[in-house]
């Protein structure tokens, strides 16, 4: 093997490698039922985090200037609270905040197609604990999306 090969599938990662070896992991979601692209596809990291950014955005808005006059207290104390009840409210009735409405998201439950309101307390108290939401598997749903039995999907 040549010494770029072998720094190329390092820098790419274990998935790129095995796909290069000849194993078939085929698409995101495939698993699971859901189209390849499109609606009903499984969203990508970059929608979800840039939903994330404007639901954040929108909350320490709405805590600095509706409940406190100081940026810190804002953004340490208010803001992740207006964010835990913000998901809890509108993904538990409509399936998505402003943040993922805005970037053409949506959370589903895999077997029903509607998020009832205890799993997505499961799943909001997993996203705080923020290592669920690291911890990926390879269809791209993170930890506490496994454990809630939702998948994000675009709309």
């Amino acid at each position: 093997m040549d010494n770029r090969q072998a720094v190329g599938s390092w820098l790419s990662g274990p998935r790129a490698a095995m796909e290069d070896a000849g194993a078939d992991f085929g698409y995101r979601g495939e698993q699971l039922g859901l189209p390849e692209q499109g609606p009903g596809s499984i969203a990508r990291p970059g929608r979800r985090l840039g939903a994330l950014a404007v639901d954040w955005g929108l909350c320490l808005l709405i805590a600095y200037g509706l409940i406190t006059d100081s940026y810190n207290s804002a953004a340490q104390v208010w803001a992740p609270v207006i964010l835990f009840a913000l998901i809890l409210l509108t993904v538990g009735t409509v399936g998505f905040t402003p943040g993922k409405r805005l970037f053409g998201l949506r959370v589903a439950a895999l077997d029903t197609g509607r998020v009832n309101p205890l799993r997505v307390l499961l799943r909001t108290v997993l996203l705080f604990l923020a290592l669920p939401a690291l911890i990926w598997d390879r269809d791209g749903r993170g930890l506490h999306d496994r454990l809630a039995g939702t998948v994000e999907v675009r709309v």
